[in-house]
């Protein structure tokens, strides 16, 4: 009588185990950029709640983040001071943080993550990006 196997084979074996390995590396690569981009938006969150922040300049309010920045371990060449901008309309303020962020992956592969978040100084609200 044939008996029969049940598994998987060796070659299955090496194949599943490349594709595994492949997203556990990507996965190396950017949890670190995304875990500095939630510390960007903890700090800028948290600078929502200052009172009287929606009257300060933006010198002072760049300072403010990275003080924040700094507790958060966001690396201060991360996001340039251009990037940082104030803007006031019809008495409402909101501040706008942009920054695009490279990451070197196989050989001359680069992946280019963008990120964007707005938050209302004004009030409570805030509207979010990428």
């Amino acid at each position: 009588m044939k008996q029969s196997q049940r598994g998987i084979t060796f070659i299955g074996f090496v194949i599943m185990l490349c594709v595994v390995g492949f997203f556990a590396y990507c996965a190396m690569k950017l949890v670190p950029v995304y875990t500095e981009y939630f510390g960007i938006v903890k700090s800028m969150n948290q600078l929502q709640t200052e009172p009287g922040i929606a009257s300060k300049e933006i010198g002072e309010i760049r300072q403010m983040l990275n003080t924040k920045f700094s507790i958060q371990y966001v690396d201060e060449a991360t996001v340039p001071p251009q990037n940082i901008q104030l803007k006031r309309q019809s008495g409402a303020a909101s501040l706008r943080l942009f920054y695009d962020k490279r990451v070197d992956f196989i050989y001359n592969v680069d992946l280019l993550i963008s990120f964007d978040k707005t938050v209302n100084l004004s009030g409570s609200g805030s509207a979010s990006g990428e």
